[in-house]
């Protein structure tokens, strides 16, 4: 009986981990340098000098199907309309410390 219980703790653990939210793994400390270095110029505050709507906001996010990491990684890699590509410029593992970064002030309200 103790292994049986044993082994649905692991498993719920492990499964609890693995399907984690990858905004954990990433990390928003970081990704504010990256932030400040790459994407204030045009969103500073959480605003967006381009597209006045569309800004960094919790709610136009929401509104237009970027609150994810997953949105937001996918923009900030191939860039879309007057937003350039950061692919090639910023790695990996920076494009998800930024979505973190975003994901997160958005949730503080900026």
């Amino acid at each position: 009986m103790k292994k049986v219980v044993l082994v649905i703790f692991l498993a719920v653990a492990w499964f609890g981990f693995s399907w984690g939210s990858p905004a954990l793994a990433a990390d928003a400390a970081a990704g504010k340098q990256v932030f400040a270095a790459n994407c204030a110029a045009c969103h500073m505050g959480g605003r967006n000098v381009i597209m006045a709507p569309k800004t960094l906001k919790k709610d136009a996010l929401e509104k237009y199907g970027m609150y994810s990491m997953e949105k937001i990684v996918y923009q900030v890699t191939n860039g879309k309309g007057a937003m350039p590509r950061f692919a090639g410029k910023l790695n990996p593992a920076q494009i998800d410390n930024v979505a973190a970064y975003v994901l997160d002030q958005a949730d503080k309200g900026w």
